[in-house]
């Protein structure tokens, strides 16, 4: 079955819930995208963007280190964090803004929960003269403030949300509104693989460079694929992407990670296919976490790009379909996982990979050491490190000791 349909349905998931008055600028975002992938020179110019800005492809990288203190197969890393920018973002965003410039439109606005995409949405648009508003809470502004400061750097307007949890799913809300009201000269980059149908599928398509370069890189270095392949889940953008080009590949194994917060009780984590119900957030129809009257959960996660009590319809697909097994970790867990990968290996990880690489720990040791767990690396964890450092109650910079949080 080819996913997702015209209408944008990933099976019973997907589609379009919006006011009409984004109606048409979907429709006209849709159809520009479909010109766009019978345009040679649109991927052209995408690709020299890709290898020449970015620098692609990323390496694939064997954590040695790292896989003998885990006893057991051989873990390997997809490395996004060594992408322009610090992450997988960028892919998207370049791409996201060339549509912008087809369409004719002259300003964006994105959201943002950890910054990357918001940096990432900045820096495309200082390389085509875009003008650029990132939508972002006040509590992400908050814990990740380098961040906050590259993208002002990078000529953008970073607007501070206020209502609500302060957190991503309060700056999708203020970015969608901003849309509604400036269609006519604004594209909304929507950063993951939610939102209403076209976003889950573009977005996906050009975060697909990540499994389709790994999948060669595989081929060329193993002779083979890898067992197992593992990605960090929040709205669920780099796991699409690394997912995606090894769907039909039935003898690999595919893992999502989402943040399993402080506890499964409600409020406490963000492990949305783990615990929540299909439903519509953002204008899709997808797992959602809900509370007993149908209302969209508080959510946590250490992670400010995990804190999202939604993802995307194609991720609720492959969940009912059994092709993907999405688990959880915890707080505790990922930054126990950022300390072994910095000290084993000398990568800091973006706390949102941190969790995958938690679980990918866990199932390296319960496999022989002949077999290939692949995690794709999101992004590098720079942006995490003072945040990190109060939540320890350590001193930065030569600040005056701070009490960790209860």
């Amino acid at each position: 079955m080819q996913v997702p349909d015209a209408a944008g349905r990933f099976g019973r998931f997907g589609g379009r819930y919006v006011p009409e008055t984004l109606t048409q600028a979907l429709e006209q975002l849709t159809a520009e995208y479909e010109a766009s992938l019978r345009d040679p020179n649109f991927q052209a110019e995408l690709d020299h963007l890709l290898r020449d800005f970015v620098g692609r492809p990323s390496p694939l990288y064997h954590a040695r280190r790292l896989s003998q203190r885990c006893g057991g197969a051989q873990i390997w890393f997809k490395r996004e964090d060594v992408n322009h920018t610090g992450a997988h973002k960028i892919n998207n965003t370049l791409g996201q803004t060339l549509l912008t410039l087809r369409m004719g439109k002259s300003r964006v606005i994105a959201e943002t929960g950890a910054g990357q995409h918001g940096v990432a949405t900045a820096t495309a648009c200082a390389h085509f003269g875009l003008q650029c508003v990132v939508y972002m809470g006040e509590e992400d502004i908050r814990r990740q403030a380098p961040n906050v400061f590259s993208m002002k750097l990078l000529g953008a307007e970073v607007r501070s949300v206020t209502s609500g949890s302060r957190t991503l799913r309060d700056a999708i809300n203020e970015a969608m509104r901003d849309w509604m009201s400036s269609v006519e000269t604004t594209h909304y980059i929507l950063g993951s693989v939610m939102g209403p149908h076209p976003f889950p599928r573009i977005v996906r398509d050009f975060q697909s460079v990540i499994g389709c370069e790994a999948r060669q890189q595989c081929l060329d270095r193993f002779s083979r694929l890898p067992d197992v392949i593992m990605a960090c889940i929040g709205g669920g953008s780099n796991a699409a992407g690394m997912f995606h080009a090894f769907i039909e590949d039935a003898e690999v194994e595919l893992i999502g990670v989402e943040a399993g917060g402080r506890s499964p009780r409600a409020g406490d984590h963000a492990a949305t296919l783990s615990y929540g119900q299909p439903g519509v957030l953002h204008g899709s129809f997808s797992y959602v976490l809900q509370d007993e009257d149908g209302q969209t959960s508080d959510v946590h996660s250490i992670s400010a790009g995990l804190d999202y009590p939604g993802v995307g319809p194609e991720h609720s697909y492959w969940k009912d379909t059994g092709r993907v097994c999405y688990v959880n970790a915890r707080d505790d867990e990922a930054l126990q996982a950022f300390d072994a990968l910095a000290r084993m290996e000398g990568i800091m990880p973006a706390l949102e990979t941190a969790h995958a690489i938690a679980r990918a720990m866990e199932v390296a040791a319960q496999r022989p050491s002949d077999q290939i767990v692949l995690v794709c690396l999101s992004g590098r964890g720079d942006k995490d490190a003072a945040e990190i450092a109060r939540l320890r109650g350590e001193t930065i910079f030569g600040d005056e000791p701070r009490t960790p949080p209860h």
